[in-house]
């Protein structure tokens, strides 16, 4: 009995003194926001910390800018594309290795190749003119995950010198990771990090509770600004991130085309699923799973989430009606 009270009084004794200790980590640090423009969009973080990190923050997403941005002349992935050089930088390298790895899970609905066929139907970087179906098909030779190689010394073959490569569907999740990895290799232990709408949270807001992360509604020509919110999730100690065709698309001869295309079809999707968003546990795999949620369709999403407990997801769909309906995995 006397052994049970002194165990129960150091167990005590321990919570009291943690919870000191957190009350005066959180005392002695200052809640920091910064924000800024990059990789064509804008980001906002908010973290505790005893001093400024925000110099590193830039210079960590300039780096990966640096290595993927096809935007960038310079970057290692155009120099890659252009053929100057066959060997990726240590950032590049590990995300094409988790690009393969999502590809291969999707059944090649996520492909970094799928660039060509983007630009062929009026997005990405080049526009074009619409394709027939020869051209689709021509184009369709220049696409294929498998068809990119990764060496074990870094180097990336492409089968075919026209391929390109673009990192645009998982780069902003990576750069997201990147600032959460110096963020707690720093000690930041409570923190927010946003890029684009990929989000990483680790620990508590500044009241003390889980971050509050919205899900836009997915309503056609909302600016960002105003937007509205379909829900507020609560997270804490994971990542989010939101794939959908209700901003970035044209209509022509009446008929809609979405930006996202099926590597697989060379087509513009046509299903129900209006916006997926997928929290995983980093923001690299979420925005990879989220693209490839979008070109797949809700059903075989499901089909994915069910072999991956890892990753929990949101759907946003039209049903028969055209009314919104949503649906949630692991949520």
């Amino acid at each position: 009995m006397k052994t049970k009270t002194l165990l129960s009084l150091l167990s005590l004794a321990l919570l009291v003194v943690g919870s000191v200790w957190i009350v005066k980590f959180r005392a002695g640090a200052t809640l920091r926001s910064t924000e800024g423009a990059i990789f064509g969009t804008y980001y906002h973080i908010k973290y505790e910390a005893t001093e400024s990190l925000d110099s590193q923050i830039v210079a960590t997403l300039q780096q990966v800018d640096a290595s993927m941005s096809v935007f960038n002349p310079q970057s290692t992935l155009s120099g890659i594309n252009q053929g100057r050089t066959d060997k990726a930088d240590a950032m590049l390298y590990e995300v094409l290795t988790k690009a393969r790895e999502v590809s291969e899970a999707t059944d090649g609905s996520f492909d970094v190749t799928v660039m060509p066929l983007v630009n062929a139907w009026g997005f990405g970087f080049k526009h074009g003119a619409m394709p027939d179906a020869a051209a689709v098909d021509s184009l369709r030779a220049l696409v294929g995950y498998t068809r990119l190689t990764l060496g074990p010394d870094s180097t990336v073959h492409r089968a075919d010198p026209r391929m390109s490569i673009d990192c645009g569907a998982i780069a902003k999740g990576y750069g997201v990771d990147r600032v959460a990895r110096l963020l707690a290799n720093h000690g930041v232990r409570n923190f927010m990090v946003e890029i684009g709408g990929e989000v990483v949270v680790k620990g508590r807001n500044p009241n003390g509770h889980k971050w509050q992360i919205g899900v836009s509604k997915p309503v056609e020509g909302d600016s960002v600004q105003g937007e509205a919110l379909q829900t507020i999730l609560a997270l804490e100690n994971c990542a989010l991130a939101t794939s959908g065709n209700y901003r970035n698309y044209y209509i022509k001869d009446g008929r809609k085309y979405a930006h996202t295309i099926d590597p697989r079809s060379g087509r513009p999707v046509q299903h129900s699923l209006l916006s997926a968003t997928v929290i995983a546990p980093d923001c690299t795999t979420a925005d990879a799973y989220a693209t490839a949620f979008m070109v797949m369709g809700m059903e075989q999403a499901e089909q994915v989430l069910a072999k991956n407990r890892s990753l929990r997801a949101y759907f946003i769909y039209a049903d028969g009606e055209g009314r919104m309906q949503v649906k949630s995995i692991r949520m």
